[in-house]
């Protein structure tokens, strides 16, 4: 593992310097957490027994067995034994490109992404092809994913819903890209940490059950609003992957928290009400945000999101870094310049997902309203 060659993390820095220091973080990806009281109050007589009984012991380097039943259901045809859990999906990020890449190797990765989607590889020492999205309809070419591969290419990384843009790929296309993939013997890598945040369409079908050749990332972080539980997974019927992963864990956090885990498998089996109360924050903030920006067509241009809890509009003069940092110095208020994604400054990413977001819009359209055009 070849850290010393990884650059800062600028995403992670940005929210290192702000996110505990404003009032109002308008661009968080995450949904509003769940309390403690609440997610116990939503468990079964299992879990809670689970939850008063618990010691704070190693735990099982794989992940709670019954935890990891639970994550399977959400991948039909896969079983208990294709899950392996981490502290977060960073590091199921981190250990996959890992296991999958060595120096010399190449990746073609969906761009604008999360960073470590990209860097890591980078930092193994492979090549990658980063494929942008057409800021348009933030739609993917496929045909350009497929050229791109070439013979020594060993993964293609997707992250559908999108971050930071919100779009989400048509299954006929997410099918053509696994099958395409397949037939060259690439391993398709799909983020889906978004999954069960569609607004007008059912989920796409996990990667990981289109074929042996695919990996599934999931995490509690975004869609069950759960991210201080520090609890995502893999999924994949590539037992090569899972075994080198689970060897590479032997050498980061080699087990999870034990209260964590109960938590998690509280949270899985009480899915339904969580994702309705997330889904609709961010269906009524949407509605919120869509106002804003029809009352200011003059300063902003964007697409809406079809799924996810972010969207990345476009500031039409000027640039986001700048209006970012006189937007928190003067309301309190953070938005995230494109430029923390290596993307165009223009472009700026709002968060969806937390209650707050009428209060902190408010105060973005006053400091709007001051400004000249």
């Amino acid at each position: 593992m070849n850290v010393a060659s990884l650059p800062p993390f600028a995403l992670e820095r940005f929210f290192a310097r702000w996110e505990f220091a404003v009032e109002h973080v308008l661009c968080a990806s995450d949904l509003e957490p769940l309390g403690l009281g609440e997610l116990l109050a939503l468990c079964d007589d299992d879990v809670r027994r689970r939850w008063s009984s618990l010691t704070l012991g190693y735990t099982e380097s794989l992940g709670l067995p019954a935890l990891r039943e639970a994550i399977a259901g959400l991948y039909p045809g896969l079983d208990a034994d294709d899950v392996v859990t981490f502290a977060g999906a960073e590091e199921g990020i981190f250990l996959t490109m890992h296991a999958l890449l060595r120096a010399g190797d190449h990746a073609v990765v969906v761009w604008p992404a999360y960073q470590a989607l990209y860097e890591v590889a980078r930092g193994i020492g492979a090549d990658v092809t980063l494929i942008p999205l057409n800021p348009a309809d933030w739609s993917l070419d496929v045909d350009a994913v497929i050229a791109a591969m070439r013979p020594n290419t060993r993964a293609v990384v997707i992250n559908f819903p999108h971050n930071p843009t919100g779009a989400l790929l048509p299954e006929s296309d997410l099918r053509r890209l696994a099958a395409a993939t397949a037939e060259r013997g690439v391993t398709l890598l799909s983020d889906e940490v978004y999954r069960f945040l569609e607004l007008e369409s059912s989920p796409l079908p996990a990667a990981a059950t289109l074929g042996e050749h695919a990996i599934s990332l999931g995490v509690l972080s975004k869609a069950y609003g759960l991210a201080g539980l520090r609890i995502g997974w893999i999924a994949t019927r590539d037992r090569g992957v899972r075994s080198r992963v689970v060897q590479l864990r032997d050498y980061t956090t080699i087990c999870n928290a034990a209260p964590s885990e109960v938590l998690a498998l509280g949270a899985l089996r009480a899915a339904t009400p969580i994702l309705e109360r997330n889904r609709g924050i961010v269906s009524a903030n949407l509605r919120l945000v869509a106002e804003f920006f029809d009352r200011h067509r003059d300063r902003f241009d964007w697409v809406p999101p079809r799924a996810g809890s972010v969207c990345f509009p476009r500031l039409l003069q000027g640039d986001a870094d700048g209006f970012a940092d006189a937007l928190v110095r003067a309301e309190g208020v953070l938005i995230m310049p494109g430029s923390q994604l290596e993307y165009s400054p223009a472009y700026f990413r709002i968060g969806l997902g937390r209650r707050d977001l009428p209060r902190g819009l408010a105060r973005m359209e006053a400091f709007v309203r001051r400004q000249p055009v």
